[in-house]
């Protein structure tokens, strides 16, 4: 009855877009995606078919998931994503049955550490990674703050200017990409992203309207942040949503201050867009200790997201 299939290009997007909608939807920070969308999600550098599997019960289109291997990272390391089954086939064993196809799949292409992640309140999934030998390293949180009242004087630094980024600037696409690896290379997951990458994000992913913000001092820039505003997402939830995108600091430059100014430039921003709140990601074990400027500023925990890992053998 169930049968687990390979990925097709130029015949199944629609089928992972409509798993994808019908599947996710109860999230609050994912949206329904179109077929056009999809498509463009095709052309990101990083984006790779080679893992994705559509299972279908009964000839019908019933999940997906995606085993993903960066072909952009040198190490042996895949990541489990994108799980999802449709509800009216759920309590069937499929969500189980393709994590253990994801992972056949990830043996067979050589990788030998696999990470997966699950929101704390999806017990079903919990249990399936738990169950097939994954153990929890990390957690991360998304967070919100209202942008009613923007606080100051928290220890933001007022000597640095804090300027827009020309976005379409090849040499200001260089100069993010450049900051955005120098201030991440240490953090948990780090490969160094592309230039391609990075205007991708920028200039092409189809979610979000995108704006950056260099920091300077003493006339070289040693910070940025990136905010972003999804409309389809804002429209379709009834909210009015802003994101952090992106933040970082140079390391050299950390604890003097920048990451409150960066941060408060772009809540101000959004604010001066129309939107009421301001959300980001944060790894909560991040060595930056990222998660205490944040919960300074005001910002609490809406949901935690954990981290599994697996070695393959």
């Amino acid at each position: 009855m169930l049968k687990i299939r390979a990925f097709k290009q130029e015949l199944d997007e629609a089928a992972f877009v409509s798993i994808y909608n019908a599947a996710f939807r109860d999230y609050d920070d994912i949206r329904t995606i179109s077929l056009e969308e999809m498509k463009k999600t095709e052309t990101n550098p990083s984006f790779s078919a080679d893992g994705l599997f559509i299972a279908e019960w009964n000839g019908e289109t019933a999940g997906m998931i995606d085993a993903y291997r960066d072909k952009l990272r040198e190490e042996e390391k895949g990541f489990i994503q994108s799980l999802g089954v449709l509800p009216k086939f759920r309590g069937k064993g499929i969500a189980r049955k393709l994590v253990e196809k994801a992972l056949e799949s990830h043996r067979q292409r050589g990788t030998k550490l696999v990470d997966a992640w699950a929101q704390s309140d999806r017990e079903g999934c919990i249990h399936i990674f738990e169950s097939l030998g994954f153990k929890r390293i990390r957690t991360t949180s998304m967070m919100k703050k209202s942008l009613n009242e923007i606080p100051s004087d928290i220890g933001e630094n007022k000597e640095i200017s804090i300027r827009e980024m020309r976005l379409r600037d090849n040499d200001e696409i260089a100069l993010l990409n450049r900051l955005d690896n120098e201030a991440f290379k240490e953090h948990f997951n780090y490969r160094p992203r592309t230039i391609e990458e990075t205007k991708y994000m920028l200039l092409e992913m189809p979610w979000f309207q995108e704006n950056a913000y260099f920091a300077i001092m003493d006339n070289q820039p040693v910070g940025y942040t990136v905010i972003g505003i999804d409309e389809g997402l804002n429209n379709e939830k009834g909210v009015k949503y802003g994101w952090i995108l992106d933040i970082g600091v140079l390391k050299p430059n950390r604890r003097k201050g920048i990451g409150a100014s960066l941060m408060l430039k772009g809540m101000r921003m959004l604010k001066a867009q129309g939107m009421d709140d301001a959300l980001l990601y944060v790894d909560d074990m991040n060595e930056t200790k990222a998660i205490k400027l944040y919960e300074k500023l005001g910002f609490k925990a809406l949901r935690k997201n954990l981290i599994y890992q697996l070695q393959l053998t």
